[in-house]
């Protein structure tokens, strides 16, 4: 079952059981995926499905990160729509995970003391193994922590 079935089943389910918030959010998230397919006018894979949904988590991330502190109805909101999207998200690997893998790019690339002008390089070979998988963001951050 592709995504957009699967989102359209729990907009269904949630439409019948009167829960307003999540049919919202899965509706935005069906256009998403519906726009995505028209774009690419073809079926999505199982890959950008998941770019797209990993997507609007971001972007609501993002929202949630620039509201201000009284607006508690936004935050909420957000916090739902988060909570929501992140059903439809594969599991994120954890920091130790992320560490084992940046690992073994380390050993496959020959690297025991690798210094800030190799992180290109590390990046570049560990990025394509941990995409849809992990938080970039995190990533980023533990592989600095190698340079120290």
């Amino acid at each position: 079952m592709s995504k957009i079935e699967e989102v359209r089943k729990q907009m269904v389910a949630a439409m019948k059981s009167g829960d307003k918030a999540r049919k919202e959010t899965l509706s935005l998230l069906l256009a998403s995926l519906k726009n995505k397919a028209i774009d690419k006018r073809a079926d999505l894979t199982e890959e950008e499905e998941v770019q797209v949904v990993l997507k609007e988590i971001k972007q609501t991330k993002e929202t949630l990160e620039l509201t201000p502190a009284d607006r508690t109805e936004i935050i909420e909101e957000c916090k739902g729509r988060i909570s929501v999207l992140e059903e439809f998200a594969p599991k994120m690997m954890d920091e130790e995970e992320i560490r084992s893998v940046i690992a073994s790019v380390l050993s496959d690339l020959g690297l025991e003391h690798p210094t800030g002008k190799d992180k290109g390089k590390i990046m570049k070979e560990l990025m394509p193994k941990v995409k849809g998988k992990a938080d970039g963001k995190l990533v980023n951050e533990m592989v600095s922590t190698f340079f120290e």
